[in-house]
């Protein structure tokens, strides 16, 4: 931040023209006074330097609160521009004093200098506030202050040398005339502001102005206790100040030189001590330093007092003897530490007043403080003058500055206990937790309606929030929090309400707050997540926003959870004593609600629409402009629990380090051959193989091309043509299994084939001490928008066409499906989905691997009856899988096989209601269905066990936007069209290979017909290539299937459309129920009141339907298998035919 400042045209000037002016002053003043002590009023040189001292400080008494009201009427960067132009004219008078020895003159000038920094002080202030966001006042502030004291010390110096035994005084006039034009030049470039009071009247006589703006200033009872405190610290500098020379010379006995050394190092420590507040003072300007700064400064004071009361004293002592003595050398430190604390004392104190000032009186509130800073310094001279005159040792009065600084951390605790306190959380919790905030941007301008809305993850989230939020925020507590022995110490700091969540008229004292405009913070989940996800949301905190009209702030609190003070058990997370935690302050959100709803069902929709927002915060604050290997590598860090990530069915057992040595040494062999951006095959099914081959191309920056090896060798080939593939990755042992030879051939006549079982055989010592020390850092660079796999359309419809996926897409889809599903380490994931389906992919593999949840990879989604007993055997908790396997397992499994599943997800094909029941009534699971397409990586909905409504896919997916187009002959719903950060780049096809066709506008267009309903949930028609179109009315063949469903549950059935010469198109179903008669279709379409043309011209019995190796039905075939059994020339009845199998 201090390059940034410096660098920049908001705070560089005024810090350049301050400096310039502060050396100014100083080379002059102490020019003065060494003419004054050496020169020509030799014999009157002591009571002119007192004068000196007086005629520069009495402007400040009476022209500071002019300076104020000036500075807040005109235009500042005006006002500190013709004050630095009216400088040079002082400057020159100084140098015409000089020139002719001219102590009178000498004088003017220095009153001139006076009158000026007067003037300036409030505006230099000012603008600070006006230029500075309130983080960075604190570092604006000590940059200002360490160049002051840097001013002074080369100031003193350079003013001695100029004009101790000089022949002429050409240098000093040079000098002072030449820092006046810097200051001018820099002032100049002074960025304009508007005027603060453009109305204010200018009071014309200084001394009533100065009483008034006291007066002004004392009832403000914070900003004249902040000024006392800033006095207070000028007081004591300039008390230590004016001892040095009596220190050095008296107590020391040291030379000119060793009083050049203390000052140094006491302005390198002012210096130093406020960089180092300003550090610590991120978010606002941090108070807990300035009762520490006072403590340091009188602990060391103390101990300075003690070292100056033991020194022996010398005679002439040098620099360099003075600083290789022990005595020296502490005092030296005691300098040093004893200015550190006082610039801990003033930066945030003086940040902290700039802040808290109305912007209309800013300068004159700095102003009354100039005077009272004034005053201060007046009366500490004076009183150390009377020290001394009666004779008290310097020692003495070191030792009654460290007692009243003690004196200053009662006064300081006193006046700022509780912004103390919490500031001294902040420290604590940056110091144990790392804490970082982000967004600080998106908080809304104060007086705004607004209500903070963070998830709730630990018990220290509370004084979280409350120590880093950069405003004072009232906090509503449950009621049963408020009366825990360990919140009550907590809760006397802060502006709370108690809240029962169970109680709705609890809640009217936080509607009229927030309503007034005082900032609240409420969780609302109303209790700490015990499942690491976001729990529910209670209505009574989206009402409080609605009755108030106010806006919503999420905030994510991320790292927290994994600390001892969540509710979180070991083995559910990673656990840490003092994880890093990150506060991130969201975009506000206005609650969308329908007005005309009222009472129950609106409160009910605003708590739906908090919902939302909770699970979008999870989605935006996720961590999607990393890669993928990146993400495995911070799972890693903040996930593992030293369980196994993947595991398969050859038990092999895989733990996240494991996974990533295997990747990185796997992926130096992998490289030979291919470059980086290139597709490389994959041809391999489930295993933990498949996930160590992935990510090892992902280090690499190779792009996985995940090849479906159940499509047959003419789709396997187009799919390859269109990603421009040459490499392919496989197993000897798979090809074998899977009878896979003629494919495999086929490929190799089209690329290089690479068997994993040579590659692991060149693998050795070498190569693993490489992949160790390669890290978890990725070895080639790649951006999240670069893309990371490559997947294929099942080919359902048509030829293959390739579906590239992004980085950001697969995080940002298993991020949105984890902002609905609470999952973690303590679930485990039985993945049948082969992972060249992007189900398979993203919600059987990526998206637990990342999110800390252990995986089962299993090769064939078609072992009915082992499948059941392997989930038995593991103990899996979620399973993903389509209608047609979920259906086999339940004829096959028993009743107990099932027990640990708590979570059955169902995609790629509807979920028939025969199904649903069986799981509920056999194995007490409600399966709940999504629906996805490989284009969006792939979950675009998904029914969640907050929000299941049976018949539909669930509710779009976090942060995606919807299109529904009209279709002609579709009275209700249109054409599905996406839009989100999940959705591809673009396709590449066979027919233009290896050229990425992007999506216009990053509108994905679905070829679905769905029906959104009021509360989000999308019921899919049928897609609308699966429409026929008879006699001019569109059917849905989707429709088709369902009745076939509901009638013969057992079987599996699929309807095609096919030419007609009299009605253009008719419907054949295919179906494997032996009794199947087109009469039983008539009664089924009349039940549910379907059209007569929804009734299936031909009906033929199959002995299976034509599938994927997905499990989708494979229409392409099915079309076909229709034309072969059906003639035109045949009337319309049911036959049977022989059964057809199908791979």
């Amino acid at each position: 931040m201090i390059k940034e400042l410096l660098s920049s045209r908001r705070f560089a000037p005024l810090f350049w023209s301050q400096f310039c002016s502060a050396l100014n002053d100083n080379v002059l003043k102490n020019a003065l006074v060494i003419m004054l002590l050496y020169g020509v009023a030799t014999e009157e040189g002591a009571p002119l330097v007192t004068l000196a001292g007086a005629v520069f400080i009495f402007p400040f008494f009476v022209l500071s609160a002019l300076g104020g009201e000036l500075a807040d009427k005109l235009v500042k960067m005006t006002v500190a521009r013709r004050l630095k132009f009216a400088e040079i004219f002082a400057a020159c008078f100084a140098a015409a004093g000089f020139y002719m020895h001219s102590i009178p003159l000498l004088f003017v000038a220095l009153a001139l200098f006076g009158i000026i920094a007067a003037l300036f002080g409030p505006v230099k202030y000012a603008i600070l506030p006006d230029q500075l966001s309130v983080s960075e006042l604190s570092t604006g502030n000590a940059l200002v202050e360490g160049a002051t004291f840097l001013a002074i010390l080369i100031g003193t110096v350079a003013g001695a040398l100029l004009v101790a035994g000089a022949s002429h005084m050409g240098w000093i006039c040079l000098a002072v005339v030449g820092l006046s034009i810097l200051s001018w030049a820099f002032a100049a470039r002074i960025p304009v502001t508007q005027p603060s009071a453009p109305d204010l009247l200018i009071t014309t006589n200084p001394w009533t102005s100065t009483i008034s703006l006291l007066k002004t200033l004392y009832a403000e009872p914070r900003l004249w206790d902040g000024m006392i405190i800033v006095s207070w610290f000028w007081m004591v500098g300039a008390i230590v100040l004016s001892l040095l020379p009596a220190l050095v010379k008296g107590g020391v006995g040291g030379t000119e030189g060793v009083v050049t050394i203390c000052l140094a190092v006491f302005a390198i420590g002012i210096a130093a001590g406020s960089l180092f507040a300003a550090q610590l003072s991120h978010v606002r300007p941090n108070l807990a330093l300035v009762p520490i700064g006072a403590i340091v400064m009188g602990i060391v004071g103390l101990d300075l007092a003690w070292a100056i009361g033991s020194t022996v004293h010398g005679t002439d002592v040098t620099a360099a003897a003075f600083t290789t003595s022990f005595a020296g050398v502490r005092m030296l430190a005691d300098f040093f530490l004893f200015a550190f604390g006082g610039g801990l004392f003033v930066v945030p104190s003086f940040a902290a007043v700039q802040a808290w000032s109305a912007p209309s009186e800013r300068a004159r509130v700095i102003a009354a403080g100039n005077v009272l800073q004034a005053a201060f310094m007046v009366v500490g001279s004076l009183l150390v003058a009377g020290l001394q005159a009666v004779g008290l040792p310097v020692a003495w009065i070191f030792f009654g500055l460290a007692a009243a600084s003690f004196g200053s951390v009662w006064f300081v605790l006193n006046k700022w206990g509780r912004e103390g306190v919490r500031d001294f959380g902040a420290l604590l919790f940056r110091a144990l937790f790392r804490v970082e905030v982000r967004g600080m941007e998106n908080l809304p301008p104060a007086g705004t309606r607004m209500l903070i809305a963070p998830n709730h993850v630990s018990l220290v989230d509370g004084p979280l929030l409350h120590a880093t939020l950069p405003i004072d925020a009232s906090f509503a507590v449950d009621t049963g929090i408020s009366k825990a022995w360990w919140a009550k110490p907590f809760l006397k700091l802060i502006k709370h309400y108690t809240m029962d969540p169970s109680k709705p008229l609890a809640a009217r004292d936080l509607i009229k707050l927030v309503a007034s405009g005082e900032p609240v913070v409420i969780f609302p989940e109303g209790r700490i997540t015990v499942s690491g996800s976001l729990m529910k949301v209670y209505d009574g905190t989206a009402m409080i926003a609605d009755k108030a009209d106010a806006v919503v702030v999420p905030v994510r609190i991320e790292g927290a959870q994994r600390s001892r003070l969540s509710y979180l058990k070991n083995g559910e997370i990673k656990r840490s004593w003092f994880p890093k935690v990150t506060i991130t302050i969201l975009p506000q959100v206005k609650l969308s609600i329908d007005p005309a709803l009222k009472g129950k069902i609106r409160r009910n929709a605003a708590g739906a629409a908090l919902q939302d927002v909770m699970i979008d915060a999870v989605v935006k604050n996720a961590m999607l402009d990393h890669t993928l290997f990146e993400a495995l590598a911070h799972a890693h860090r903040d996930r593992d629990t030293g369980k196994p990530i993947i595991e398969d069915a050859l038990g092999t057992k895989l733990t996240y380090r494991k996974m990533i040595l295997g990747a990185q040494v796997l992926s130096r062999k992998l490289e030979h051959g291919t470059i980086a951006g290139e597709n490389v095959g994959v041809l391999l099914p489930n295993s933990a193989g498949v996930a160590v081959v992935f990510m090892a191309l992902q280090t690499i920056g190779r792009v996985p091309a995940m090849l479906n090896f159940s499509a047959g060798p003419v789709n396997v080939l187009a799919a390859m043509q269109a990603a421009q593939v040459k490499t392919v990755l496989t197993s000897k042992a798979f090809i074998e299994k899977g009878k896979l030879d003629k494919l495999v051939a086929a490929i190799a006549g089209q690329a290089r084939v690479v068997y994993l079982e040579d590659v692991r055989a060149g693998i050795g010592s070498l190569d693993k001490v490489r992949g160790l020390l390669a890290g978890s850092a990725p070895r080639v660079a790649r951006k999240a928008d670069d893309a990371a796999v490559i997947l294929f359309t099942s080919g359902s419809e048509g030829t293959p066409k390739g579906v590239v996926l992004s980085h950001r897409n697969i995080l940002a889809n298993a991020a949105q499906a984890l902002a609905r599903v609470d999952a973690n380490a303590n679930d485990k994931v039985f993945n049948v989905l082969p992972v060249f389906h992007s189900f398979g992919l993203t919600g059987g593999m990526m998206m637990p691997m990342l999110a800390g949840i252990p995986i089962f990879m299993y090769p064939s989604p078609l072992h009915y009856r082992i499948v059941p007993e392997l989930i038995y055997q593991t103990g899996a908790t979620i399973l993903f899988g389509t209608d047609t396997f979920l259906t086999g397992y339940a004829r096959s499994a028993h009743a107990y096989d099932f027990r640990t599943l708590r979570l059955v997800i169902a995609g790629a094909e509807a979920v028939k209601d025969r199904t649903r029941q069986i799981y509920m009534e056999r194995y007490g699971i409600r399966i709940l269905e999504g629906y996805g397409v490989t284009e969006t990586a792939p979950v675009l909905a998904m029914n969640t066990p907050m929000a299941n409504r049976p018949g539909t896919v669930g509710r779009l997916s976090p942060l995606m936007e919807a299109r529904l187009d009209p279709v002609p002959g579709i009275e209700e719903g249109g054409r599905l069209s996406v839009r989100g950060p999940n959705v591809m780049l673009g396709y590449l096809r066979a027919e233009n290979p290896g050229v990425l066709e992007p999506l216009a506008g990053g509108w994905h267009d679905t070829g679905d017909i769905v029906a959104i309903d009021a509360a989000g949930f999308i019921a899919i028609k049928g897609r609308a290539k699966r429409f026929a179109k008879i006699a001019g009315e569109m059917v849905s063949l989707s429709a088709v299937e369902a009745m076939a469903a509901t009638l013969w549950p057992q079987a599996m059935s699929v309807a095609v459309s096919i030419p007609d010469a009299r009605k253009g198109e008719r419907i054949v179903l295919l179906t494997t129920q032996k009794d199947a008669e087109r009469s039983a279709m008539q009664r089924q379409a009349k039940t549910v009141g379907a059209s007569e043309l929804a009734v299936p011209a031909d009906i033929r019995v199959v002995g299976n339907v034509p599938l994927l190796g997905s499990g989708k039905t494979d229409y392409v075939g099915a079309t076909k298998l229709a034309k072969e059994l059906a003639t035109p020339a045949e009337p319309v009845q049911q036959q049977e035919v022989a059964e057809h199998e199908v791979a």
